[in-house]
């Protein structure tokens, strides 16, 4: 009997399948979170063995772990488009593909990179898939820390219960310096008009929705890596 593999591995081995379609002199949008270390480990070992590429990281953290690996790291001002992007995602829906990301800090810069690439390849275990997004996981909601406290009252009224991240004693803030609100919705019927609802909130600075996204989204589930592709076929 084949064993089955571990959480830990069903990522690696989405991980893995992923880092395969990057090729040689391509623009790499390097996820946060990890299940996108483990791509980053493994495309470090594809640099090691020759292959040329140079990657864009979405957190400070993905790209401390990304040079010390020996991996290349550019800025938006040498490139505007990113050929491929791999990052891991909190909730993925069956159907859409359409994500909730964000609870590791970093769906701003995820989102601009992500907005940047020709192709998003999402990488999960197999207990990130979801019929429909919310529920159990928090929309993370990236906000101003100036007033913070009545940009909470104005997502309160489109519907959720929004509480402040902290750490420690002090509130949680991002990498551009804002704060995150992680708003607890019911099952979200309509994933696109709560995106535009949340963007029009004074003070919202982004949501953790990444509707039409992904590209493909490669599940590592007990018996191996499944592949996923979005249903229009970007």
């Amino acid at each position: 009997m084949t064993a089955l593999l571990t959480q830990d591995e069903q990522k690696r081995a989405a991980a893995l399948r992923a880092v395969a379609e990057i090729e040689d002199g391509m623009l790499v949008g390097l996820g946060s979170g990890s299940t996108a270390a483990y791509a980053i480990e493994a495309l470090a070992s594809r640099v090691g063995a020759g292959l040329r590429v140079a990657a864009i990281p979405t957190s400070q953290t993905t790209e401390a772990l990304a040079r010390r690996l020996g991996i290349t790291i550019t800025d938006f001002h040498r490139r505007h488009r990113i050929d491929i992007t791999i990052d891991g995602a909190d909730q993925v829906a069956l159907g859409t593909l359409d994500l909730i990301k964000g609870l590791g800090g970093a769906l701003l810069r995820e989102k601009i990179v992500a907005g940047a690439s020709d192709r998003m390849i999402v990488i999960i275990d197999d207990s990130k898939l979801v019929k429909r997004l919310g529920g159990r996981t928090p929309l993370p909601v990236e906000i101003v820390s100036f007033g913070w406290e009545t940009v909470l009252d104005r997502l309160e009224q489109s519907g959720c219960e929004p509480k402040l991240r902290w750490s420690g004693r002090r509130p949680f803030m991002t990498d551009g310096g804002n704060c995150i609100a992680d708003c607890a919705f019911a099952e979200i019927a309509d994933p696109p008009a709560l995106e535009a609802r949340l963007a029009a909130i004074l003070g919202v600075v982004e949501s953790g929705l990444f509707i039409g996204r992904a590209s493909r989204v490669i599940v590592g589930r007990p018996t191996g890596a499944e592949v996923i592709d979005a249903p229009d076929g970007s």
